[in-house]
């Protein structure tokens, strides 16, 4: 359930965050599908920033009160 303080409901906001995670996700996901990553990072930092943005997805959809998405989900990378 998300918080509340003075009758605003901060759940709308875990929302967006949510959605704005995923799609970081996704693109990490790409990133990893096409082999780009290796431009940008070693593989090290991959690792660690693609764990980083799975563990952002389950952590907003926690405090956003959704259920996390499978691993491989049809969200798309922003741009």
């Amino acid at each position: 359930m998300a918080a509340m303080q003075d009758g605003v409901s901060f759940q709308p906001i875990a929302v967006k965050w949510h959605a704005l995670a995923q799609r970081r996700l996704a693109y990490m996901r790409e990133l990893d599908r096409n082999g780009r990553w290796k431009r940008y990072y070693t593989s090290e930092e991959f690792v660690l920033y693609l764990r980083d943005a799975e563990r952002a997805v389950m952590l907003w959809a926690r405090l956003a009160g959704e259920p996390p998405l499978p691993s491989h989900s049809d969200v798309r990378p922003a741009a």
